[in-house]
């Protein structure tokens, strides 16, 4: 009995501790199944800034680091306007440097409420930091929306927006491209019927409004890529090439990513200037860009090897020859001598010493018609050239020539007197400055570097290019230096190579290289009286020569590369194609001079214009410049037009004794061409640098509205000034045509110079001032 009541005793213990321990974990559940319920019910009726807020940091918890797709999601919570949509066109359809800049660009842009796009990079980072976003009042509205759903749905709301925001991407991008093609196809027409774009004014209205919401500029060849193609006819007419301009400007602007905003006025009218003279080492013949600015004499050359502008803005005044300077020999007495005292220096009289062409006679430096570096006379040379290829005809057939290197100009005033206009090509190894002799004769030049970079000329404009011992290794460098003559050169033209002694290497080499290109070699002879050997090739005037070599070095260029851009470019090794349609400029060779001057052919879209802006020109000339400016015009040889468009200045003064640089600046339209198929000479440049000739070379400038097209361009358009008193002559004059509010402040940064104003006058808020230059040095 005691062992059955035991072991019932232990029966029980058990049953009751398994009972304690059955308890135990029903309180548990139950504590369990309570905390859920209330869980629940809180999530149920709590407040919904609580659940959104959740929601939206799970958000960023599983978005990835800033990428584009996650932008769209951000962006999706600002309800997007109307009013924005341009904007962002504008940002889609600009030539920026990089997405990543497109993306600042965006985040400046203000909401329709007021506040700011989201998708700013500082808002992003302080969302993935998990801090507070503050959100416009209309994105409150579309986040009420948001927490009427559950999680799930938010997120299909989001992709929905998202999906939405491509497909308008996507027909703003398909609308743009309609635009464009009906630009393009009303550009095509204009070409066709000799228009230009001014057809329709509907359609004109319809591109000008494209232009301005796609922020769309008629490009040109820019800094820094160069110049544009001529293809727009309202390339010749001034006013449409001013807007162009100003198109082009505002681009540039934006694409810079600046806001446009007004920059006042050019010259700051309560400014005062002081004036000190430059302490460089060439000293009285410093060109800027060119020459070192240091006056150190350590350095054993003085120029650079290629065109390189001081930093800073220019603000010193050239000073003048040590031994004065006195008003040069006129035209045509100047061809056959000069004052020595205006150009001298230590290199050019140790050449005088030894030269034969020019010698030294009392106070002047005389050039005996005798006397010339080919033996047998000048006029004996391009005589025995003729001989060799009858084509050659100068004066007529033959307009327009660049002369390779200067180092006698006798070339070029010989062919003067057969209406040839010679252009001497001066390099920067000229040391003795024979290209300042030549613009102090009467002769055009200009000094430039001849490395790496093209010439600033437009493709296949030069008649003919003569080298005469011009020290050019042609062959080397794998021909860069040859193929950028074929690139200036007219199909059909002419170069011409004369030299004494020439290695069997070089002319192995000059050989293979010329076959390369396709030139023609049309004689190859020696002059028994000079002893000059001389090769005359012809540049192929068709592409089909191209595709017969045997290895296709160089290469064609590609087609999208533009022949004419030559500012700052490197020589390209290859060829471009020649022009085969009559739309196209340099399928035929021009009328013979003087008739060349008046005609236009068949790629000059606009005739019309051209036709009245010449007009236009001729009336001012004989009206208004040769009789009512005070200006004696026996004294006047040396010309530039600072501002050329169609070379109408230019071809308003072909009856009288002088020749014209015509300047096309750099970020206007291309119309270089058209000056060269006229028979006249130009180049191309950047008036915010300083243009490549010497001191004192020009005896009267003219500038139709260049500094109003300069507003934007310069940092310091006060550089332009200076560079104008510096490549004036003391006695020279300047013509300027401007904005009366250009011409006030104007004239008193001339009068601080000592200029003496000649004549202003004012109409309309335009007007012109006539100025002296004196011998003012401070």
């Amino acid at each position: 009995m005691r062992k059955h009541n035991t072991a019932l005793t232990r029966f029980g213990r058990k049953v009751k501790g398994s009972y304690q321990s059955y308890g135990l974990g029903v309180k548990l559940a139950a504590v369990v199944i309570l905390g859920l319920c209330f869980v629940f019910i809180w999530s149920v009726f709590s407040p919904s800034s609580y659940s959104v807020a959740y929601q939206r940091d799970t958000f960023d918890d599983i978005r990835e680091p800033i990428s584009s797709a996650n932008r769209k999601k951000v962006t999706s919570l600002v309800p997007s306007t109307k009013k924005e949509q341009p904007h962002n066109k504008k940002l889609k359809h600009r030539s920026s440097s990089g997405e990543k800049k497109k993306r600042v660009d965006r985040s400046s842009l203000p909401s329709k409420s007021g506040g700011w796009h989201k998708n700013d990079k500082s808002g992003v980072d302080r969302k993935r930091k998990g801090e507070d976003l503050k959100l416009p009042k209309k994105a409150d509205e579309v986040k009420e929306q948001e927490l009427e759903g559950s999680e799930t749905d938010v997120l299909e709301k989001e992709n929905e927006e998202e999906k939405i925001g491509n497909d308008k991407q996507e027909e703003e991008k398909k609308v743009v491209e309609v635009k464009e093609n009906e630009k393009e196809k009303t550009e095509n027409n204009s070409k066709q019927e000799g228009e230009g774009v001014d057809g329709k004014e509907t359609e004109k209205e319809e591109i000008e409004s494209n232009k301005e919401e796609e922020g769309e500029g008629e490009g040109t060849v820019d800094g820094n890529e160069g110049n544009g193609e001529l293809a727009n006819t309202e390339e010749l007419d001034q006013e449409s090439a001013e807007k162009v301009e100003d198109e082009d400007e505002d681009e540039k602007a934006k694409d810079n990513g600046k806001k446009d905003k007004n920059l006042g006025p050019l010259f700051d009218p309560k400014a005062h200037y002081t004036w000190n003279l430059c302490s460089t080492r060439s000293k009285h013949n410093y060109i800027p860009c060119i020459d070192f600015e240091s006056a150190s004499g350590k350095l054993q050359n003085y120029r650079h090897h290629e065109r390189s502008c001081p930093k800073a803005p220019q603000m010193c005044l050239v000073p003048l020859p040590p031994g004065g300077y006195e008003t040069p020999v006129s035209w045509p007495e100047s061809k056959s001598k000069i004052l020595y005292k205006n150009v001298a220096h230590l290199k050019l009289e140790a050449f005088v010493k030894k030269g034969s062409w020019v010698v030294e006679s009392g106070d002047y430096l005389a050039f005996p018609t005798n006397q010339s570096i080919p033996k047998g006379g000048i006029q004996h040379y391009l005589d025995f050239i003729e001989e060799m290829v009858p084509d050659i005809e100068w004066g007529k057939n033959i307009r327009v020539v660049l002369d390779i290197g200067c180092e006698d100009s006798s070339f070029g005033a010989s062919l003067l007197e057969k209406d040839v206009l010679t252009l001497t090509l001066g390099l920067k190894d000229d040391l003795v400055d024979l290209a300042q002799v030549a613009l102090e004769r009467g002769f055009p030049a200009v000094v430039t570097p001849f490395g790496t970079r093209r010439l600033p000329f437009p493709s296949g404009v030069f008649d003919a290019i003569h080298c005469n011992d011009c020290h050019a290794s042609w062959h080397s460098n794998g021909g860069k230096h040859l193929i950028e003559m074929n690139r200036i050169l007219r199909p059909g033209g002419y170069f011409i190579l004369s030299s004494k002694h020439n290695s069997i290497e070089v002319e192995e080499a000059m050989s293979t290289l010329t076959a390369s290109i396709c030139w023609n070699i049309l004689a190859d002879k020696t002059d028994e009286i000079s002893d000059i050997r001389i090769k005359l090739y012809q540049k192929p005037q068709a592409n089909d020569i191209y595709q017969l070599r045997r290895k296709k070095v160089p290469p064609l260029c590609k087609a999208n590369e533009n022949p004419d851009a030559s500012w700052y470019v490197p020589i390209k090794s290859c060829l471009h194609t020649i022009p085969e349609s009559i739309e196209q400029r340099g399928t035929e060779w021009p009328e013979e001079w003087p008739k060349r001057l008046e005609t236009y052919p068949d790629w000059m879209n606009n005739r019309e214009k051209l036709i009245a802006d010449s007009e236009h020109w001729k009336a001012i000339v004989d009206h208004s410049y040769l009789v009512g400016l005070g200006i004696d015009w026996s004294n006047i040889r040396n010309v530039m037009d600072m501002k050329a468009i169609n070379g109408g200045f230019a071809a308003a003064l072909a009856q009288q004794k002088v020749w014209v640089m015509n300047v096309i600046p750099v970020h206007a339209p291309n119309t270089l061409p058209v000056v060269f198929e006229r028979g006249l000479i130009g180049v191309y440049h950047d008036w915010c640098e300083a243009f490549g000739t010497y001191p004192r070379s020009y005896d009267l400038l003219h500038a139709d509205h260049l500094f109003s097209r300069l507003k934007n361009r310069c940092k310091h358009p006060i550089v332009i000034v200076v560079e104008m008193d510096r490549i004036l002559r003391p006695g020279g004059w300047g013509i300027i045509r401007d904005k009366v509010e250009i011409l006030d402040p104007l004239e008193k940064i001339l009068r601080s110079l000592h200029w003496e104003i000649r004549m202003t006058f004012a109409k309309d808020k335009e007007g012109i001032l006539c100025a002296q230059k004196t011998m003012w040095r401070p």
